[in-house]
């Protein structure tokens, strides 16, 4: 990253610790802000107060959790990527399997996002005794099939659509690529690969779109978060005071920004404290829109 880009700073707005947070998203229904600890397998609630964030409920899943979407209707509840398929979380907190056993064995699912069509896309990590890039994308259409977009991941992680729809990014943590892809509306296909960025500093995470079409991305253990323009090139940094920003999402002009302390040792933990809370910068730039699941939900 060149050394004259505009640098902003991140603050603590959370009050607990996550070992692995991820995949915030505004509720566009609502207005809360959602979010998930992967392992653990828990989702969480809250309303983003500006300085702080007030955590309203806390749903378990079960298994690990790495991505979560809400569904269109009202109080059509949520659809999350678990374990290695789907599942859907009532208004009530009451659990649905969608479609199991979707990623391959020796994989789990990890961050994804819905596409502007009613659809959720979510992918898998290798996590097991497995070849390196035994992931793929999958989508779920809003009638409950899935289908398989890509193949040979190693991590698949941050998920995005440009503002006509027509483009779609995607981050393999493994292979430390952002990718851009053409997204046909029709189908959910993903077709002509091309690496955008390539990074050698820091191993890119979540991300997401702003307003103008540019891409925030969470660099895990390079202690910020990265703007790009949608032809790649690098606009700004906000700084974050842990080593380990996983994601992240834009609520009314402010960055929030999930952290880990997965993997932190002793003296990785007391050099950064804050590892694992949810922090906030403002960046003056609105989000790009909300999409949802169009599937099943329960009104109850």
């Amino acid at each position: 990253m060149p050394s004259n880009l505009e640098a902003l700073a991140a603050r603590p707005v959370s009050a607990e610790r996550y070992e692995l947070g991820e995949g915030p998203r505004l509720d566009p229904r609502t207005g809360e802000l959602l979010w998930v600890d992967i392992r653990v397998g828990r989702l969480l609630r809250g309303r983003f107060a500006g300085d702080r964030i007030d955590v309203l409920a806390e749903y378990e899943i079960g298994e690990p959790t790495g991505a979560i979407a809400p569904v269109a209707a009202d109080r059509g509840g949520w659809v999350v990527a678990a374990g290695r398929g789907f599942r859907h979380v009532s208004a009530a907190g009451v659990l649905r399997p969608l479609a199991a056993e979707v990623a391959a064995p020796g994989t789990v699912m990890n961050d994804g996002a819905c596409d502007p069509y009613g659809r959720f896309l979510a992918g898998s990590q290798v996590t097991g005794d497995v070849s390196p890039w035994t992931g793929g994308l999958y989508r779920l259409e809003p009638d409950g099939s899935v289908a398989t977009v890509l193949t040979g991941v190693g991590c698949a992680n941050g998920l995005g659509f440009d503002p006509t729809g027509k483009t779609m990014y995607h981050v393999d943590s493994r292979r430390r690529q952002l990718c851009t892809y053409r997204y046909d509306p029709a189908t959910g296909a993903a077709t002509h690969r091309r690496i955008l960025v390539e990074f050698a500093d820091a191993t890119p995470d979540g991300l997401c779109l702003d307003a103008e079409g540019c891409l925030w991305i969470a660099m895990w253990d390079g202690w910020s978060v990265r703007r790009f323009a949608p032809n790649g090139t690098a606009l700004a940094r906000v700084d974050v005071p842990v080593p380990r920003p996983t994601a992240v999402c834009l609520v009314d002009g402010v960055l929030v920004i999930t952290s880990a302390w997965l993997g932190l040792d002793p003296a990785g933990r007391r050099a950064a404290p804050d590892s694992g809370r949810i922090f906030a910068a403002e960046v003056g730039v609105s989000a790009g829109p909300a999409h949802t699941w169009d599937g099943y939900h329960e009104d109850h």
